[in-house]
């Protein structure tokens, strides 16, 4: 690392605006060795000096160099200096930041020192098959701030990072990187050796991604859900969720992806915009009719053409597989009769609808429907009707609260093998479980001849559309727009279809899991309303995968029942077996090895060893096992005390943590769970690559292709901005975005520069100076810093970021930049070292710096320990996370209510003064506001009676002179003196309410404390400037005692200050005197 020999000073620059600025005035020439090494007794120093312009004010001719802005008496004058800079080069110093955690192992011993609770933020598993991207940044910043705040308060926030690492997408990318023929011979075993390869690959590349982020973990010990261990506790949760009586294996309709050739559980399914089935309404003829079926029904079997029921639906291809149709009990019914040339070539005209469908239907189908009856459709239970296609009947049922009059005739097509509801209906009524489709989503030799071997997302269904026109009975296709489940992986349709799966069985442990979902917070408190309600609605949950990569479904079959064997005793030892040599074992060992040894071994033979693998979300799922359960001799805890992932997760992590937990344990995994949205363009819309619209958190950190639209502005703007932004629901980011933060960043970054400037000779056991001798001013702004650090300490314990970074930048601006460090200027530069005012003022900014740093460090960590470290004192510890939060001490709380109402006011008075100091310099009237002499006249008697105790300060803080940075100062008791100056304004405060002052973190609350006027007057001031101080006094020109002439261009507060340090001026010009004063326009 290159190491600065020397520090920066930074200079004060007098813009034509008046306001005093900090610049650099000159550059680092001494680089020393390039390696980073240990520095006792001295900061780590910055890397190189940055290039940073000088501030030019208004009417400054360009170029103009900082030698004319200096006088005779420059070298005594106390400009801050340090080696902490003000540009980040955060391309060079982040990396070196990190290190210097790395090598003084910051984290590690934090959490071995640590005597506080354990604090537990449990790791949602990204998927390890690709770069991470913005979303992925959110996450894991917002993780950290959490975890390293808990460090700084001194709990046990030990953070351990996952990995979700089987499962279908890592196998397509194993298989898509193989030619044809290494694809098609490809075995089980080097598919798994391909894919962990591919997996581990990832992780590495995503760990140095999170690492560049700052964020702290566990990063040479992460759990990864390919590891035996982890493998070995998944299967124990599974094991302990069937001897619970939660799993079964059964035969029922799942989501099936043919794109995949695997069955898929709804946290793996999307909903694209924009998708169009092919929907039918199709008449299904009535057969023979009930008992309590109408009169009018029974008559129209006896009569040509018949009845029928006619029937909606948007899957054409399952009316092969149709075994009922469902009414609801609740709803009216009518017999209508169809006229009109669209009923032509209909074989039925006599159809069976939904009397509140009858309007929608003429205009749908084209047709005149005459009602002939009307009756409950409890009534139409016990009619049956013939099958379209094949030759058999089949019944009409009672449905549910699922059939409405939305859209539709009313009656629902039922295929028990294609739907969740038509599969509960179908087992009320013992109706037969058909799925004539393949592993494929093709016909098999079931759906008949005509049918078999056609995809049924293509030409199988167009044929059976074909089919049923030819048959007479199709009343009418149409394209129809709606929600429709695709494979999240393959980005293609899924079907829904029966076939013999393994289950959780929700139903068994739905109440339990619903009770304990109440016991969590939820953050927002909507997620707990969102998880509800998926929970109550949820199906069983298929747990069983046909993959290859993969955990083993541990069960054997009988070869020749297909009777599955699994018993406490099998799942015992296979979880043996896989922790010692990995889950590759179910397919390296024969089944007599995988057998316990027993009886169960000796029927070896007649077993053969199942082929499917757990969901993936039965992996993340047991995490809390693999993880926390595991982990709860290592600082631990189980329930953790939050899982934090985004707002998709409800449906996914989140859900299958709390099933699989409540089932073994009866407990939810976590105490509270943090949701966050997803992150858009700065223009509300999705990011996707087709657009260009993707933010890549690694060009956001080092920097695009083209520097200049894309610069490099290192990890802490990235974290900067995660701070800035309400993440509970969707949030924005762009290149405009990141400007502003990073111009955020920057106010801080030079906020803190001075700080730590300020503080270059200050030791804080020799200059210190006790709370009660300090100025007014200072006391009031560690009232303020008191206040600011217990609404940071809330917002972190409630996890509202953007609060922090708020309150921070109103705090760095407004009462700081704005006001105490602009007037503490005159006492840090003009006065002597050891002069009490200054010594009060640097121990202030001493407590800014160890308060702010702190409040700062788990948002902007790099920033915070760069300042740390340059810290001009020997350090109470070698790293600003070591050195704790920072505490705050009582005292600092208890200024008056007068008191802050006096600042409160002061702000007012000050802005009254600006605003007609600017009056007069547009005038000309004066040049840097050092030149003016204020009149001042509040009409409020108490706010007049506390400011005039400021104005007969004596301590060279309080005085109004130094708050308005003027050279004189006067608190007046008639309006008349103010208004008589060239230059005057009155302003007509509004006060405040008192809810409003009270409730106000701001030193401005929303109104005045001030009841009445403002009235502020400006003339030149009297007096002759000060060559050092550039303040007009009437004591300038004038022979000093003990001194003769030596100092006759200095005013009566520097001349002792420079005697002090036996500074002899090259000579001495005379000094200027002040100008007469313009008239007012």
């Amino acid at each position: 690392m290159k190491s600065i020999g020397q520090g920066q000073r930074i200079g004060l620059h007098r813009s034509a605006t008046g306001i005093d600025r900090m610049m650099p005035i000159g550059r680092l020439c001494r680089l020393s060795s390039p390696l980073l090494r240990p520095l006792v007794g001295r900061p780590l120093s910055i890397v190189a000096a940055a290039e940073e312009g000088q501030q030019k004010g208004k009417g400054q001719a360009k170029g103009k160099k900082d030698k004319e802005e200096e006088g005779p008496y420059s070298a005594t004058v106390r400009l801050p200096t340090t080696d902490f800079n003000l540009r980040a080069n955060s391309v060079v110093r982040e990396p070196e930041i990190q290190g210097y955690w790395s090598q003084h192992a910051v984290y590690e011993s934090m959490l071995e020192n640590s005597k506080g609770e354990p604090f537990t933020l449990h790791d949602g598993p990204p998927y390890a098959n690709g770069d991470l991207h913005i979303g992925h940044a959110l996450n894991k910043i917002l993780k950290d701030f959490i975890n390293r705040y808990q460090l700084l308060r001194g709990r046990k926030a030990r953070f351990v990072p996952g990995w979700d690492t089987h499962g279908l997408p890592i196998e397509l990318k194993v298989l898509q990187a193989l030619p044809e023929a290494e694809r098609r011979s490809l075995g089980p075993l080097d598919l798994r050796r391909k894919a962990k390869e591919f997996a581990l690959k990832t992780i590495d590349a995503q760990r140095e991604q999170f690492k560049r982020y700052g964020v702290w973990a566990d990063w040479s010990a992460p759990y990864i859900t390919l590891d035996p261990a982890y493998e070995a506790a998944q299967l124990q949760v599974f094991g302990k969720m069937l001897l619970n009586g939660h799993i079964y294996r059964g035969r029922k309709p799942v989501h099936w992806s043919p794109s995949s050739r695997t069955a898929l559980a709804e946290a793996e399914l999307e909903y694209p915009e924009g998708h169009k089935s092919r929907s039918v309404y199709v008449a299904m003829p009535l057969s023979a009719a009930g008992e309590a079926a109408p009169a009018a029904l029974k008559e129209a079997l006896g009569q040509e053409g018949g009845a029928a029921f006619a029937i909606w639906t948007t899957t054409p291809w399952t009316i092969p597989a149709n075994l009922a149709v469902a009414v609801n009990d609740k709803l009216e019914y009518c017999l209508v009769e169809a006229q009109g040339e669209a009923a032509a070539g209909w074989r039925v005209r006599r159809l069976v609808v939904a009397r509140d469908l009858v309007a929608k239907l003429q205009e749908k189908l084209g047709v005149a429907l005459s009602e002939v009856a009307v009756f409950p459709g409890s009534s139409l239970e016990g009619c049956s009707y013939s099958h379209p296609l094949y030759p058999r009947t089949s019944p009409l049922v009672i449905g549910g609260d699922y059939i409405t009059t939305e859209t539709g005739t009313g009656l629902v097509h039922t295929a028990p093998g294609h739907g969740q509801e038509d599969y509960l209906v179908g087992q009320r009524y013992g109706l037969e479980l058909l799925s004539p489709v393949d592993d494929a989503g093709c016909f098999t030799e079931e759906a008949g001849e005509r049918f078999k071997g056609l995809s049924v997302q293509g030409d199988g269904n167009k044929a059976v559309v074909s089919a049923l026109q030819e048959a007479g009975v199709l009343l009418k296709e149409e394209l129809y727009e709606h929600k429709y489940p695709y494979d999240w992986r393959t980005k293609k349709p899924t079907i829904f279809r029966a076939t013999s799966q393994w289950f959780a069985s929700v139903e068994g442990f739905r109440s339990a899991a619903l009770s304990a979902i109440k016991e969590v917070s939820w953050v927002p408190a909507g997620g707990m309303t969102r998880i509800t309600n998926m929970t109550e609605g949820r199906s069983d949950w298929c747990i069983s995968r046909q993959r290859k990569w993969g955990v083993p479904m541990p069960v054997f079959y009988d070869k020749e029942t297909d009777e599955p064997v699994l018993t406490e005793e099998t799942i015992g030892h296979i979880t043996q077996l896989v922790r010692q040599h990995g889950s590759d074992c179910w397919w390296t060992m024969s089944v007599q090895e995988l057998l316990p040894p027993g009886p169960l071994r000796e029927r070896a033979a007649s077993l053969r060893k199942g082929e499917d693998t757990m969901d993936v979300w039965f992996d993340s799922g047991s995490s809390w096992a693999g993880v926390l359960q595991a982990g709860e001799g290592a600082g631990l805890r189980y329930p953790a005390d939050l899982y934090l992932e985004g707002s998709d997760q409800h449906r996914g992590w989140f859900q299958s943590s709390l099933l699989t937990s409540v089932a073994a344990n009866g407990v939810a995994p976590y105490k509270a769970v943090l949701t966050h949205g997803f992150v858009l363009d700065e223009k509300g819309s999705k990011m996707s690559k087709s657009l260009g619209n993707v933010v890549d958190p690694r060009a956001v950190i080092e920097g695009g292709k083209d520097a200049k639209k894309d610069p490099p502005y290192g990890a802490d703007v990235l974290r900067m901005w995660v701070a800035s932004v309400d993440y509970t629901s969707d949030v924005m980011i762009g290149s405009g975005i990141l400007k502003q933060t990073a111009d955020v960043y920057r106010k801080v970054r030079g906020t803190l520069r001075f700080l730590l400037g300020s503080l270059s000779d200050y030791k804080p056991e020799q200059h210190a100076v006790p709370y009660a001798a300090l100025p007014a001013i200072d006391r009031y702004v560690l009232f303020r810093l008191s206040a600011l650090m217990t609404e940071v300490a809330q917002a972190y314990e409630t996890y509202q970021f953007y609060r922090i970074f708020q309150s921070i930048q109103r705090f760095v601006v407004v009462d700081l930049s704005n006001f105490y460090l602009d007037v503490a200027k005159d006492r840090l530069y003009i006065r002597g070292a050891e002069d009490p005012s200054r010594r009060a003022c640097q121990t202030v900014m001493d407590a800014l710096l160890r308060c702010l740093l702190p409040a700062l460090a788990p948002l902007v960590p790099h920033m915070a320990e760069d300042a740390w470290l340059n810290l001009p004192y020997s350090r109470p510890a070698a790293s600003v996370f070591q050195a704790g939060w920072a505490g705050v001490p009582p005292e600092w709380a208890s200024l008056q209510k007068d008191d802050v109402t006096l600042w409160s006011a002061l702000y007012e008075v000050r802005d009254a003064v600006n605003s007609t100091l600017e009056k007069a310099r547009m005038a000309r009237a004066i040049g840097a506001s050092l030149e003016a002499r204020v009149k001042v006249h509040v009409s409020d008697p108490a706010i007049a009676a506390q400011l005039a105790k400021l104005a007969a300060a004596s301590n060279g803080a309080d005085e109004l002179r130094y708050l308005f940075i003027v050279s004189q100062a006067e608190l007046v008791a008639d309006v008349a003196a103010a208004k008589a100056c060239p230059f005057s304004e009155t302003v007509t405060c509004t006060p405040a309410t008192s809810s409003s002052t009270e409730s106000s973190s701001s030193p401005l609350p929303f109104g005045s404390v001030i009841s009445g006027d403002i009235t502020v007057g400006v003339e030149r001031a009297s007096g002759t400037k000060c060559a050092r101080c550039w303040n007009y006094s009437e004591q300038v020109g004038h022979a000093h005692e003990g001194h003769g002439d030596q100092y006759s261009d200095l005013c009566e507060r520097c001349v002792p200050v420079v005697s002090q340090l036996g500074f002899k001026p090259a000579a001495v010009a005379a000094p200027a005197a002040a100008k007469p004063a313009p008239v007012a326009a």
